[in-house]
């Protein structure tokens, strides 16, 4: 069994180019999440992605990439659509949260809802993240990340099974 796969969902590219930055500084494997009906980056497509966050809407996906059952540790890497994780991730956590052994999240997001998506991802996927980052569409952009992913990435090898690590600013035991 494999440490840790990376699996990201990306419709403006800001995720994948974080879920390569991760897989560059680690080393590890990645797969990704498609849309059986790909949206556009244009209004349709925005349109449809915030009608898919406020309904919770789940859209067909596939994933290429290495099982993930294979791995203790999958970090999801994944936009934030109005205050919710992207609809594919969620239909990727839903078909696969069952099988994963521990789950960490990477989120990007315009400007708020990183604690809603882990939230989410707790309940869709059956388990809550063992850490959880959220940086900005502007801080990917401009590589301003690199030190928080390297931290995040560093934090996800040191966590213990059944030891959450998130932020303390999530914790309510903080």
């Amino acid at each position: 069994m494999g440490s840790t796969l990376i699996v990201f969902y990306s419709l403006t590219g800001n995720s994948r180019r974080l879920g390569q930055l991760l897989a560059a500084q680690t080393g590890w494997p990645v797969g990704e999440v498609l849309e059986e009906r790909p949206r556009t980056a244009g209004a349709s497509g925005y349109l449809r992605c915030a009608v898919d966050s406020l309904f919770h809407r789940s859209p067909e996906v596939r994933y290429q990439g290495p099982e993930p059952s294979d791995f203790a540790n999958v970090v999801l890497v994944a936009p934030i659509w109005a205050g919710r994780i992207a609809g594919p991730m969620r239909s990727f956590a839903r078909a696969y949260g069952s099988r994963l052994q521990r789950i960490a999240l990477l989120t990007t997001m315009g400007g708020r809802g990183g604690s809603n998506a882990v939230a989410e991802i707790g309940r869709v996927a059956g388990r809550d993240p063992v850490l959880a980052e959220v940086v900005t569409a502007q801080e990917v952009q401009d590589g301003s990340c690199a030190q928080a992913v390297e931290a995040f990435a560093k934090a996800v090898e040191r966590s213990a099974p059944g030891e959450p690590v998130r932020p303390a600013v999530w914790s309510p035991a903080s």
